[in-house]
């Protein structure tokens, strides 16, 4: 009667509540007394057993449940849609119609798997027994029965049925296959580098120089790395070579880089990038005025410090200055980014003013550094009495007690 899946385990699958009440209907219309009365309909010049027409359908549910022909039409739709009733003139559209087009009720395709549990030379010999024993089945059987199987299949098939889909899938997952993954090996290696080059520059693995302000009361240490001072430390000025990021984090290596693009007429770039920046985190309210500040300073074509910027991505920061945001000037300004890292940070590493600002660096003065400098030194505890061989233990309880006599140094 009904379609019920059965999980892995033979146990019926939970109904929802909806198909729960579809069910109910369909029990109530396959009631011999009140239900939907069957009988012989004609299909061409075929007598179809047990059939009913959607007219009577549409009839029995208005009448059951009392309501107008439309709802009862839309019900019986729900009712074929869920498999519960298939055509017989067309079993490719799952759709019921007010006339005299036959319908019969679906039987019941759950117990299928058990059928079909032995070897494959057996299926194939009951497969001809049933292409022989439907040959000589009666025409209005045999219509019925692939009426039947192809309603169910439409209701039960799977999602995809694309070829193409599966091709994508394959070509996927050859993708992942050969895809180039990094050898842990070269991981660790990295990881190594990354170590060894901050190390030095952490004031917990390393020490502080001229010394530790979180433990002592000199604060030096916080006065030399400020943001801006007249004379960085040497170890500030190394970093600046260690990314690009690194020296614009920092005001005053990116003091120093404005000052060798000064020298190189490009001091623009980095002036939009700082625009930029502050554009990100300025205010919502004046979103609109940045904007047109960036524009008509850097972009416009009578700009006073216009910046070369490609045609592509000049378009896309012409259409989104229409309805400006804040990151509107994200695309130009990772290119001018992308532009100075690659050709001007190079050439500052290489300049002859970053090497003498590295050799003028201050050098705080050495001290005794440990590698926790605000850990103690640990005591240790005296060996247990029970390791100690018999004569050693007397000599050491003689020693306690002849010291317990004794008073201690810093009284005598």
């Amino acid at each position: 009667m009904t379609i019920h899946a059965l999980r892995s385990a033979g146990l019926p699958r939970l109904q929802l509540p909806c198909l729960a009440k579809l069910e109910r209907a369909v029990v109530a219309m396959q009631d011999p007394d009140m239900g939907v009365k069957l009988r012989h309909q004609r299909l061409l010049i075929t007598a179809i057993p047990h059939a009913m027409t959607g007219s009577d359908v549409v009839a029995w549910l208005a009448q059951k449940y009392g309501v107008a022909e439309e709802e009862a039409l839309h019900l019986g739709n729900l009712i074929v849609k869920h498999g519960y009733i298939y055509p017989l003139k067309d079993p490719r559209s799952l759709v019921l119609r007010a006339d005299e087009t036959p319908y019969r009720f679906q039987e019941d395709y759950s117990q299928l798997h058990k059928r079909i549990n032995h070897a494959w030379d057996f299926v194939v010999m009951q497969a001809r027994e049933q292409l022989r024993a439907a040959k000589q089945r009666r025409r209005g059987d045999r219509i019925v029965t692939e009426c039947q199987e192809q309603a169910y299949w439409l209701v039960n098939r799977s999602l995809v049925q694309n070829a193409d889909y599966y091709k994508q899938e394959i070509r996927f997952c050859r993708a992942a296959m050969s895809r180039t993954r990094v050898k842990s090996s070269i991981c660790l290696e990295g990881y190594i580098k990354f170590n060894d080059q901050y190390a030095p520059h952490d004031p917990i693995m390393s020490g502080c120089l001229p010394s530790n302000p979180w433990i002592t009361d000199d604060t030096t240490y916080w006065a030399m790395n400020a943001p801006a001072v007249c004379m960085p430390t040497k170890l500030r000025v190394e970093r600046w070579s260690f990314s690009f990021q690194e020296l614009l984090s920092d005001l005053l290596g990116r003091g120093q880089f404005l000052e060798f693009l000064q020298k190189e007429f490009s001091a623009e770039n980095l002036s939009f990038w700082e625009a930029c920046e502050a554009l990100r985190h300025g205010e919502q309210a004046r979103i609109a005025e940045m904007v047109d500040s960036i524009y008509q300073q850097f972009l416009a074509p009578s700009a006073t410090r216009w910046v070369n910027i490609d045609s592509k991505t000049m378009e896309r920061t012409l259409e989104g200055i229409k309805n400006p945001h804040r990151h509107v000037m994200d695309d130009a300004q990772m290119h001018i980014y992308m532009l100075m890292k690659k050709d001007s940070y190079p050439r500052f590493l290489k300049s002859e003013a970053y090497k003498n600002l590295l050799a003028e660096a201050l050098i705080p003065p050495e001290t005794k550094r440990r590698v926790f400098p605000f850990m103690r030194k640990p005591r240790h505890s005296s060996p247990s009495p029970a390791l100690l061989p018999s004569g050693d233990h007397e000599v050491k309880a003689d020693e306690r007690s002849r010291g317990s006599r004794e008073p201690p140094d810093f009284l005598a």
